[in-house]
Parts: structure tokens; sequence; C-alpha cells
């Protein structure tokens, strides 16, 4: 039984929107994780996102069975896998080990509390689960999201 995304307040879980971005670094990663943000602090665009997602991967399901992946973090992995370009073994190390994609993920803590680790096999199950016409959808939102954002000038990826 998939969920949109609903970040639980747990003790020492860093939330999504109190995400520092750096601005001193260019890669391609940063600028992904930024914008990825900003969609989801966006209403308008975080109901398209959830919307296209649900209809393609909830479609056709019962609500009952174990929970798996959220929505979001599926959505995440799978940008960033199309940004880098990356294997999967790239994107089970990222969402193990890189703070600032666990944290736009919603799944990063303080360092003092047990984090979640997600298996290769998982990470792999879930984002395969977009087929192209999704990534497609998705990709158009995204393209939405930065025309409307970028040629206002007003956003910055620490807001």
């Amino acid at each position: 039984m998939r969920k949109r995304f609903e970040q639980q307040l747990e003790l020492g879980m860093l939330l999504i929107q109190d995400t520092v971005i750096p601005l001193k670094c260019r890669d391609s990663l940063i600028d992904l994780l930024a914008s990825l943000k900003e969609i989801f602090v966006r209403k308008e665009y975080n109901e398209q996102v959830f919307t296209i997602l649900e209809e393609s991967l909830l479609a056709n399901k019962k609500a009952t069975g174990r929970r798996g992946m959220d929505l979001w973090q599926i959505f995440v992995l799978s940008q960033i896998r199309l940004c880098i370009d990356g294997s999967y073994d790239r994107i089970h190390y990222i969402a193990n080990h890189d703070k600032l994609a666990r944290q736009i993920m919603g799944v990063e803590k303080d360092s003092q509390f047990e984090q979640i680790q997600y298996e290769y096999q998982n990470i792999y199950d879930n984002v395969t689960l977009l087929d192209d016409q999704t990534v497609k959808q998705l990709n158009d939102v995204i393209v939405l999201f930065g025309h409307d954002v970028f040629k206002k000038k007003v956003w910055s990826p620490c807001n």
C-alpha cells in the first residue's frame, strides 16, 4: 500500500522544507535537488507530480498489503538516476549515504539517530516501476516548473 508522502515528525527527523542547498556548488545534482525541494513545497507542482505517480503506480491496485516506498521517494530516486545517468549501484549508494539527497527524500535524521537504509533490490524494483510515458509526463511538469519559476527571477535555491 503506497502513499504519496507524509513526512512523519519523529525525533531527529530533518524536514524537506528545511533543507539547506549549497550555493557554491555547480554540480547538476545540487540543481536537481534544489528543484525537487521547491516542487515538494509548491502545492500546484506537488499535486501534479503525485497525480501522475498515482495514476501510473496505483491504478488497478488494492489499497492493502505491505507498505512499499513512498511515491515521493520513488520520484526523487528516479530523477536522480536520470540526472546523473547513473547505475542502480550508484543510486543505491546515494540513497543510503548522500545526506542532501536523503533529506530531499524525507528520510534523513540527525546523526545520533538510526538511519533508514535501502536495499539495492528495493530501489531497483521501485524505480523501474516508472515506465517511459510516466517519466515523460513527470519531466513535462519539471520543465513547466522551471519555466514558471526561473522566468520570474525571484527564485533562489536557499528559499
